[in-house]
């Protein structure tokens, strides 16, 4: 081992690294879990099969030991088609201080398209093992080296193509942020402009302040109307004069009957401006993403149809006094897409650097485990190979994150690299031991006081057909509601216990943040936390109303118990998982007011959740209610029932979860143009339908109705399974070389895919209880009801593992690690 103070040779330099990575005296872990750990999961296919290649090296130990060995499928793989061979070059012999003739010879080729007359597409290794080396089976010793040049060839591939995407997107946002400067410095020489005329506008950093636009109507040669919209910013300092202009040519989509399709991808962006700055034309789209550029595109959008009309009927001049705008908020809007693209590259940057050193170090560690079994040293030859291949020797991407580091500090921390430091690298927030603690401790409390809660309802004969109305009507639902949201949000953390152990990048594909987002331990201890304080106060209010007491204070302590988890909720001080409880608030704002929000993952998630909570909607209206109207007071917990408004708004709340989520598929199909977006809304319509078909049936219990609810209920159950395993989980693919599975599974035990499909079905059957009327012995109906409602919070938790596995599954497959966030301004030619 080569010293730190003396320059290493290839072989030493690498197995210094791998003494970095696995110091002595360290806990010795395999490597293959280390390896498996550590890698980037969506480009797990692109890394170095380090599993099979220990298989190989196993073969090769068993021949040695006198066991028998399989030819390898590897020896027989002819070179792909389009594209032939040339060049063979020797690149690497061991010569020095061996006698023998090196054991390996590793040559260099480059490979050549033949659909592309002298297009070289890249360089390729083979090795080829000495007739005398000596080894056992040479047969089994060349099929492991075929096997590792595929390997590195396939490394070098996809780290060179990955790279070269990186340095495009580098590319692009260096020229985003030139942009943005010379737009920022126009403003500002507006505003310079505007303190030297003395005018009494507001402060110099007020939003309104921007580069107005007048707008012309002009003839083309060929007849058709344009709207020219020209800008310029005047600097009075130094008699200096700067000029942008903003041009867009409308033609026929700007006329009142252009198609729905063109109209609707006018609205996919907040601008479409062409801004011609410093000599290049430039168009800004800002994605329209929150209600306020939603209408803002929608304003703009009429107005350019009134122009055009008003053109069109004389009624418009050649000049006109409108006025557009650029301004600050827009600007701002612009240079967050830009950071928020810096901070993903530079992330993306971090995996292509993982990649290189897990793969040097898969490397070094498989070809360290052949030369133990085989007792040969061909580590040195082929390590120098490794080192000087295209992945470990080219340095752009590592040049690039200083880059991206350098104008990160620039221009948006203004030259503070600690705060620069906390966007692009922010620290990982650890795990304490005491989380763990207060888990057990609040578990043991809450298992007590529920003991001692259903002794004590036992006792006073709660939950039967002869019990307490006023408590069944106004206690209990507080409780059932309480218990089936922390089941659901129980059942969350075991997803995130099991997302987390099958690799499955939950926190990617949500988009969290990943010094905020909730572990699978807080959201133990949150859940065991809080079902101790539920059950330890309804356990105190049921003693006082045994004890007779049920005066209107005494009612109010469930509503109380209410009112104070919704304030922890929308508490401002940073206590309780702020940023968590925050996030939650921001997905059910971006659910309620779907139309106008973009819709992204969580987003549509969390809104299916919903879909499963519509008990824990109704009792909130009700209970909301019951306080609200001051029914507590008299004890009248049948005013909301009676009242024909509230029961209409029962049908509302029963509704509301699956128009939400309609509406999102709405949305979606109109951002992405997807068909299959429309077709998943009619699983929801259908939803609706058999929800809102059991809400009356429940008022009126009529054969009629029974038929309607059997019927509607039965299509939409069907729909919802076949979305539910074809599209939501991607099963029952019938070419799957999996049977009625798919060709990706991250579970190895193929039955439990069944047993699950199995699950979700007869779970799926629940509203069968709409029909049956199932009574458990003596129980309250209600208690039956909240049976049925925690066995669809279950379904749905079991339905998320697979619904998350499949959409990483879908960005595995397209190495999708690092989110593609869309540049503000994109370059037009001119013509």
């Amino acid at each position: 081992m080569a010293s730190l103070e003396t320059p290493p040779t290839h072989h030493c330099r690498a197995l210094h690294c791998y003494s970095l990575w696995f110091p002595a005296g360290a806990p010795m872990v395999k490597f293959s879990k280390q390896f498996e750990a550590q890698l980037v999961p969506e480009w797990k296919e692109a890394f170095v099969d380090y599993w099979q290649l220990k298989k190989d090296v196993k073969k090769l130990q068993t021949v040695a030991g006198g066991g028998a060995v399989v030819p390898s499928p590897w020896l027989h793989q002819k070179a792909p088609a389009t594209a032939h061979w040339v060049m063979r070059l020797p690149f690497l012999h061991s010569h020095g201080h061996h006698r023998e003739p090196a054991a390996i010879q590793v040559h260099k080729k480059l490979m050549i398209d033949g659909s592309i007359e002298g297009a070289v597409t890249g360089e390729v290794y083979e090795t080829g093992v000495a007739n005398g080396a000596g080894f056992v089976d040479a047969e089994a010793a060349k099929a492991f080296f075929q096997r590792l040049d595929q390997q590195l060839n396939k490394v070098n591939r996809f780290y060179e193509r990955k790279e070269g995407e990186f340095l495009e997107r580098g590319e692009s946002l260096r020229r985003q942020l030139q942009i943005l400067v010379e737009l920022k410095a126009a403003i500002t020489q507006q505003q310079q402009a505007r303190r030297g005329g003395g005018s009494s506008k507001g402060s110099a950093d007020t939003d309104d302040l921007s580069i107005s636009c007048s707008i012309q109507l002009e003839q083309e040669e060929d007849g058709q109307e344009t709207v020219t919209k020209d800008v310029t910013a005047k600097s009075t300092d130094e008699g200096l004069e700067d000029q942008l202009s903003i041009s867009q040519g409308l033609g026929e989509s700007g006329r009142l009957g252009r198609p729905n399709e063109e109209a609707a991808h006018k609205l996919r962006t907040l601008s479409g401006r062409v801004v011609t700055c410093q000599g290049r034309n430039v168009r800004i789209n800002i994605p329209v993403t929150t209600p306020s550029r939603t209408v803002t595109a929608i304003r703009e959008l009429l107005f350019e149809d009134i122009l055009s009309q008003s053109k069109k009927t004389g009624t418009h001049g050649s000049d006109s006094n409108e006025k557009l705008s650029i301004n600050k908020r827009k600007l701002r809007q612009a240079e967050k897409m830009i950071r928020g693209a810096l901070v993903e590259l530079y992330k993306g940057l971090g995996y292509l650097k993982t990649y290189r050193s897990l793969n040097m170090m898969a490397f070094v560690k498989i070809l360290k485990k052949f030369d133990k079994v085989t007792d040969k040293e061909v580590q040195q030859i082929y390590l120098k190979v490794v080192e000087s291949s295209y992945f470990n020797s080219s340095d752009k991407a590592i040049r690039l994150m200083d880059d991206v580091e350098e104008l990160f500090v620039r221009h948006f921390t203004e030259g503070d690299k600690r705060k620069a430091k906390m966007y692009l690298k922010p620290n990982q927030r650890e795990e304490s031991h005491s989380t763990t603690f207060f888990i057990g401790l609040f578990t043991g409390g809450f298992l007590a006081l529920s003991i001692g809660y259903c002794i004590m309802a036992h006792i006073a004969g709660m939950y039967t057909q002869e019990s307490n109305k006023v408590y069944m009507s106004t206690s209990y639902p507080v409780l059932s509601m309480f218990s089936l949201f922390f089941l659901h949000l129980f059942l969350y953390g075991c997803n995130i216990f099991m997302w987390r152990k099958t690799r499955i990048n939950y926190t990617f594909i949500f988009e969290f943040a990943p010094t905020k987002e909730l572990k699978y331990r807080d959201v133990f201890l949150i859940c065991t936390t809080s079902m101790t304080i539920v059950v330890g106060v309804m356990f105190a209010h049921l003693t006082i109303i045994v004890k007779g007491n049920s005066s209107s204070a005494v009612q109010a302590i469930p509503g109380s118990l209410l009112l104070v988890f919704l304030s922890i909720l929308v508490c401002p001080l940073n206590i309780i998982y702020r940023s968590s409880r925050y996030q939650f608030l921001r997905v059910l704002r971006n659910i309620i007011l779907t139309p106008f929000y973009k819709v992204v993952m969580v987003d549509f998630f969390m809104a299916d959740q919903l879909c499963s909570q519509v008990p824990v909607l109704r009792s909130l209206e009700y209970l909301a209610c019951y306080y609200i109207t001051g029914s507590y007071t008299t004890q009248d917990y049948g005013y909301c029932t009676r009242v024909k408004h509230f029961r209409d708004l029962a049908y509302a709340v029963s509704f509301l979860p699956y128009y939400w989520r309609a509406m999102q598929c709405a949305r979606r199909w109109f951002d992405e143009g997807d068909i299959n977006h429309i077709v998943n809304l009619g699983k929801y319509v259908s939803a609706m339908l058999a929800a809102g078909t059991k809400v009356a049936y429940e008022n009126n219990n009529s054969p009629g109705w029974l038929s309607l609810v059997v019927i509607v209920s039965s299509i939409a159950t069907i729909y919802q399974l076949y979305w539910d395993f074809v599209k939501d989980w991607g099963l029952l693919q019938f070419n799957s070389k999996n049977t009625w599975l798919r060709n990706d599974l991250i579970l190895k035990q193929k039955y439990i895919y069944y047993l699950s499909m199995g699950l979700n079905l007869v779970l799926r059957l629940a509203w069968l209880q709409t029909v049956i009327h199932p009574n458990i012995g003596s129980l309250d109906s209600r208690v039956t009801l909240f049976f049925l409602a925690a066995l669809e919070v279950i379904r749905r938790g079991h339905w998320n593992f697979y619904r998350l596995e499949n959409e990483h599954l879908n960005n595995a497959g397209k190495f999708r690690a690092v989110k593609i966030v869309p540049l503000p301004f994109h370059e037009v030619a001119e013509d």
